[in-house]
């Protein structure tokens, strides 16, 4: 491919979840191997810790102006931008499971002040028309795109770029570098990078010309619920699990054990904070610390608790369930707390530096719990067993002005629905049915392992550990075409 050799590309990799699938996958590594220079656009505060751990010749790494960013957000007619942006996020087509975009939509307007509620009605009518009606959508994706604050100016006639990617298809602060590359004719594209992002954010923040992502679900997601072209649309899988695939994030058993102070003589429970917005996840690990700590399953056990990013947040709710579980841990035996160190303090935990740690739990759990996250899809490619646990908080946070979901009424979401229908784990509601399950697994660990290798073919793809240098050459096979 010569005729890209020396070309320049924007990626923006605004948050942890996009460096993991740019720089620890073979993404941006096939990029420069073909001669391409990569200008990499992160989290302000944490360019200059990027480009020590990951700078390499022909990348650059360069600050987002996300603070710039949010000032235009919140002064440049604020009001029509908010609901521009809520109408994009939950007025995607009917035509694909709504249930995650509903939830989203509640959680928005929970908060509204009292003096600003008239505005619903007319709001719930253009979310119920948009969801019925293509031109509807377009029009809202229309709307929102005139809403460009040229921003990058100079870095555009510094580097003259071939192509921009972002992480998403402007469904964040990228939706401004993305509606600026377009204005300017410089041709676009997107990745997913999460599992549950097409199912829960929908319609584009600006014009992308084209998307990877992981399946042919999320594939259908796109073109069914926000109105993708096919042709548009690469399956290329999902280059941040080539490592687990590859088992290169590894550390070996003994070492993973003492740095936690684990017993190598008891089983293993994992269990991972996940959900935390909509309800809280301490009913869960109470359950499990009682269970173990009791001796109530059928081997002696021990817990393992991974705190969710939420968690870190100071002053939130989130920090004083953290504190509660930290509480726990202290007086419980056998039950133990992952909290990581970030990568930056900006880019919060779990940012990147973290997958040995994840790597290593799932590989050494004896049974893996969450509720329903994406780290089911990660636990069921080291074939873990997998229980997904939904104990109720009667009110959930019981908070003013907090919207709250109960677990038990989840599981309909998109992802969620096809984890259960795929059988790639078992649902707990309440404190037995994890005894149960948990037993169950610990008695036949290769229970259900093959609907578990069938939930990862059809969610994942490839798994191989191919998917970063698949999407390298998809972004090198797409500059080629558009420089022609």
């Amino acid at each position: 491919m010569s005729s890209v050799k020396g070309k320049r590309v924007f990626i923006c990799a605004d948050h942890g979840l996009a460096l993991i699938y740019f720089l620890q996958s073979e993404v941006v590594a096939t990029l420069l191997e073909a001669g391409v220079e990569v200008i990499l656009l992160v989290e302000d505060d944490s360019q200059e810790v990027i480009a020590r751990k990951f700078g390499r010749p022909g990348l650059t790494v360069v600050g987002m102006r996300a603070r710039q960013c949010q000032t235009y957000y919140e002064t440049y007619q604020p009001v029509l931008q908010q609901w521009l942006h809520l109408l994009r996020w939950v007025g995607g087509s009917k035509r694909v499971n709504v249930k995650a975009i509903d939830g989203n939509f509640n959680m928005a307007i929970s908060g509204m002040r009292q003096r600003d509620r008239w505005i619903l009605p007319y709001v719930r009518a253009a979310v119920w028309l948009m969801r019925r009606s293509r031109l509807a959508r377009r029009l809202v994706v229309r709307a929102q795109n005139r809403f460009q604050p040229n921003l990058y100016a100079d870095l555009f006639e510094q580097h003259r770029p071939a192509l921009v990617i972002a992480s998403t298809p402007g469904w964040r602060w990228d939706r401004y570098l993305l509606r600026e590359a377009a204005a300017r004719g410089v041709p676009t594209a997107a990745v997913i990078v999460g599992w549950d992002n097409p199912s829960s954010y929908r319609l584009n923040g600006a014009p992308v010309d084209t998307i990877t992502c992981w399946s042919e679900v999320q594939k259908e997601e796109l073109v069914l619920g926000a109105d993708w072209p096919p042709e548009r649309v690469a399956i290329t899988g999902i280059p941040s699990y080539d490592g687990y695939f590859r088992r290169s994030w590894l550390i070996g058993r003994d070492e993973y054990f003492r740095q936690h102070g684990l017993d190598p003589q008891r089983k293993l429970l994992a269990y991972a904070c996940s959900f935390e917005t909509f309800s809280p996840n301490f009913p869960n690990i109470a359950a499990l610390a009682d269970l173990v700590s009791r001796d109530e399953l059928d081997f002696p056990c021990q817990l393992l608790i991974r705190l969710h990013p939420n968690h870190f947040r100071p002053g939130s709710r989130f920090e004083q369930e953290a504190e509660r579980v930290r509480a726990l841990v202290r007086q419980t035996p056998h039950v133990h707390l992952v909290e990581p160190a970030p990568l930056t303090a900006s880019l919060g935990h779990y940012s990147g530096e973290d997958m040995p740690e994840k790597a290593s739990m799932l590989a050494y759990a004896d049974v893996f719990l969450t509720v329903y996250s994406t780290m089911v899809v990660e636990a069921a490619i080291h074939d873990r067993p997998i229980v997904s646990v939904t104990i109720d908080t009667p009110g959930g946070w019981n908070l003013p002005g907090v919207y709250s979901l109960p677990l038990t009424a989840i599981g309909d979401w998109p992802t969620h629905l096809r984890f259960r229908q795929a059988g790639a784990g078992r649902v707990a509601v309440d404190r037995e049915q994890i005894r149960q399950h948990v037993n169950a697994y610990l008695r036949d660990p290769q229970a259900d392992s093959a609907a578990r290798r069938r939930f990862i073919e059809a969610e994942c793809t490839f798994t191989d550990g191919s998917a970063g240098r698949r999407t390298g050459e998809y972004f090198l096979q797409f500059l080629e075409r558009t420089a022609s």
